[in-house]
């Protein structure tokens, strides 16, 4: 007999899937703007239209669900999670798109001792272990050795980085704000920050490059979305992985569009942060079994 949360675990996984596919999507237009659009305006654009995307929901919800007395959380999560997306961008124009998309879904190894300094989360001998594995796999997509690549892989770590303080900031304020107000409060704050950098590298822009801009900030938002709609209807621990596929569909989609080929040691490295991540989601669950 199924069960209803088995019910709701498939549809959960299948949007998670397609959560993964339209982040990917997002990094090739990404990827292909930044032959011509600078990184700056890029980041703006993305954040732009995210307001815009959130003020027809404003409109009908009202400004009631908006009130808060975190308005100093809601900038330090916007703060980190935008110098996370410079960097993340800059990573996706001159990396292979699978190490960019590698190097983002790298954050959890460094969440659980950012949690712990910062929230004084308890970091248990497994959860550390895990990350120590994770860590492996990401020196070996940075390639430490490779004069090449040295500088830009420290940015995509960077971005890595950066991206965990964001979701550390996240759950610091998550026992009061819920997923609505977090997400338009960062969408609002890094539109006015991103704005700053626009008043000397504005740069004049074509339809084209226009409508690419607007696809990659609708692919972002919807990408959120769905991922949030996903983590309702099952658990992160249960679906979680499926979140990878976006580094597969990265991999596929740059060796049809630009014949990308991952390297053996990213391929490796890939591997180990699956593994941690999936290291981590038992270690997370080991108490709750023990009770039963």
């Amino acid at each position: 007999m199924i069960t209803t949360r088995q019910q709701r675990i498939l549809p959960g996984a299948m949007l998670l899937a397609l959560s993964a596919l339209l982040f990917s999507l997002m990094g090739v237009g990404i990827r292909e703007l930044s032959t011509t659009v600078n990184n700056e305006s890029v980041v703006f654009f993305r954040n732009l239209v995210g307001v815009l995307f959130f003020l027809p929901l404003v409109f009908w919800r009202g400004v009631a669900p908006l009130k808060t007395t975190r308005l100093r959380s809601h900038l330090w999560r916007a703060f980190f999670g935008l110098a996370a997306m410079y960097c993340f961008f800059y990573a996706i124009a001159h990396l292979p798109l699978a190490d960019a998309m590698l190097f983002t879904y790298s954050a959890p190894v460094f969440t659980p001792f950012i949690a712990y300094f910062w929230l004084k989360e308890p970091l248990t001998k497994k959860i550390a272990a895990a990350a120590a594995i994770g860590f492996c796999g990401v020196l070996l997509v940075a390639k430490p050795s490779d004069a090449i690549f040295e500088a830009i892989a420290l940015v995509g770590l960077a971005a890595s980085i950066l991206a965990a303080f964001a979701f550390v900031s996240i759950r610091e304020m998550s026992d009061s704000e819920p997923a609505f107000r977090i997400v338009f409060y960062f969408a609002l704050f890094s539109t006015l920050l991103s704005a700053i950098p626009m008043l000397w590298a504005w740069q004049p822009l074509n339809a084209q490059q226009l409508s690419l801009l607007a696809l990659v900030g609708v692919l972002a938002t919807t990408s959120q979305i769905i991922m949030s709609k996903a983590y309702s209807l099952a658990p992160p621990g249960v679906i979680g992985p499926f979140a990878y596929l976006a580094i597969v569909f990265s991999a596929l989609i740059a060796w049809w569009q630009w014949h990308e080929v991952p390297s053996l040691s990213s391929c490796i490295g890939a591997v180990l942060i699956f593994i941690s991540s999936l290291a981590a989601l038992w270690a997370n669950r080991q108490p709750s079994n023990n009770k039963g």
